[in-house]
């Protein structure tokens, strides 16, 4: 192999993140490395089964069926049977699929809330939660193999699996759907409050309408772009403007949107004030624990101590996890769980997925609206009494890989023991570094991204003051410039 092919394989390598492999289209996400990662994934399944099945799915961006269809063409050149679905799916649509029928996995092409020029493709196992490192390490070497030898990759045509029943075409929502209306109080919501929803032209445009159609709705950017009206398809509250004028203006008593492929939520309450997913994972606790689920919470590391102060309320145990909601839904499959998810905006509850899910978590939030009768916000002010305030911000920071690596060993060497006048109290590394710090609800978190030359900085306290000074006392520390 010459130096220049080698310079290009490592170009495209193929490496997955916290929720799968994402690239941009026609760079490094191409057809043939999407056939090279589709060869790898039916490597991996032959090797721990005899005969696996797997559910395909695909998104609302550019492409996204065509890249479908070619995954699908690897995986039944393979052998694999293949389920693929009639139209555009959610991430957790995928994921209850997979365990309904006992499938050995799962694929959907999709880059979840990133920008429109991305796509992705998310595997998830025979658990139907996200493929945890171990598996996608195991992918990522077999794809290099495929990319260094690609005669090794084997591939039928999409009609031609068709015609064999090596691909069948099927619509793979309704139990989704089933489940969900049995889930959350439907009459209540449909009778008590009204909601605008923003579809942010997303997969979850064709679930919300069906799951409580009855409800006084307004479904806003309810078609498919592929261009997300030129922005990117995340819930998040900066782009969330259009939905807090509809609600403002138009007296609605909820706001509730899903990202590009129906896994994260965004919330807005009848005044037009953000709920942030911070917000909403406590909010979930109080509210399920009240409806008689029990068993333990879980979040993230870098998520607010929010819930940990709903939870002590109730004596109901904690988990921290890594970054990742693959980490949260192996404790899933493992314990009892009330709820678990993640600051920047996955959810999940007992008994429902071990994968996170937007389109529960919105009707989560309604149901708690309808059944309260109160705003979110007055809710909030009631928990917070009991237990204190929690303000987070989060900042990224782009550095020079010697930058980081310098940084690392600084932190390992000599980890700080104060930020300002704010004494450390704890340091936690489960997950980059958190410093538990000795004011009330205070912490810092620093996380070192996988897979860009980023450090994200997380500060909790109880104003935003205080947490602003937190972050810039660490910033002095740590150099760091926004």
């Amino acid at each position: 192999m010459n130096t220049e092919d080698k310079k290009m394989i490592k170009k495209d390598k193929i490496t997955f993140g916290t929720a799968g492999w994402r690239g941009i289209i026609s760079d490094d996400f191409t057809f043939k490395n999407l056939r090279a990662a589709s060869q790898a994934i039916s490597g991996y399944l032959l090797s721990t089964e005899d005969e696996p099945k797997v559910v395909v799915g695909y998104d609302t961006r550019f492409l996204s069926e065509e890249f479908s269809k070619a995954a699908s063409e690897v995986l039944a050149g393979n052998g694999i049977k293949v389920i693929y679905s009639e139209s555009d799916v959610p991430t957790p649509v995928i994921s209850h699929y997979i365990i309904e029928n006992a499938l050995s996995g799962g694929i959907n092409i999709t880059a979840s809330h990133n920008p429109p020029e991305y796509s992705g493709i998310k595997f998830s196992p025979s658990w139907g939660g996200p493929a945890l490192p171990e598996a996608t390490r195991e992918i990522e070497k077999r794809a290099l193999a495929v990319q260094e030898k690609p005669e090794t990759l084997k591939r039928m045509d999409f009609d031609e699996a068709v015609s064999r029943g090596l691909i069948e075409i099927k619509n793979i929502s309704a139990s989704y759907i089933k489940v969900l209306k049995k889930t959350i109080d439907i009459e209540s919501i449909e009778k008590s409050i009204s909601i605008a929803f923003d579809c942010m032209y997303g997969t979850a445009r064709n679930y919300i309408p069906e799951i409580i159609g009855k409800a006084r709705l307004k479904i806003i950017n309810g078609r498919r772009d592929v261009l997300f009206g030129g922005n990117s398809p995340e819930p998040a509250e900066k782009l969330l403007s259009g939905l807090k004028k509809t609600v403002k203006d138009e007296g609605y008593d909820i706001g509730l949107a899903c990202d590009g492929d129906g896994d994260r939520f965004g919330v807005i309450d009848s005044d037009g004030t953000f709920i942030s997913p911070n917000q909403v994972l406590g909010l979930a606790l109080h509210h399920l624990y009240k409806k008689g689920f029990r068993g333990v919470a879980v979040r993230s590391v870098m998520t607010s101590s929010f819930i940990d102060g709903v939870a002590e309320k109730y004596s109901v145990d904690v988990i921290q996890t890594p970054v990742g909601f693959k980490y949260i839904g192996d404790v899933f499959v493992k314990r009892d769980m009330i709820v678990g998810g993640e600051e920047s905006g996955g959810l999940t509850i007992g008994g429902h997925l071990p994968e996170k899910d937007g389109i529960l978590a919105c009707l989560l939030m309604a149901e708690l609206r309808a059944s309260s009768g109160k705003t979110l916000k007055d809710i909030l002010d009631e928990l917070q009494k009991e237990t204190g305030t929690y303000v987070t911000v989060r900042k990224n920071y782009r550095l020079k890989p010697d930058e980081m690596e310098k940084l690392r060993g600084n932190l390992k060497k000599t980890p700080p023991d104060s930020f300002g006048s704010v004494k450390v109290d704890e340091v936690l590394t489960l997950d980059g570094y958190k410093f538990i710090l000795g004011e009330k609800n205070s912490w810092l978190g620093l996380r070192f991204s996988g897979t860009e030359p980023v450090v994200r900085l997380y500060a909790e306290s109880t104003t935003r003051e205080k947490a602003d000074g937190i972050i810039q006392n660490a910033e002095k520390r740590f150099k760091l410039k926004a």
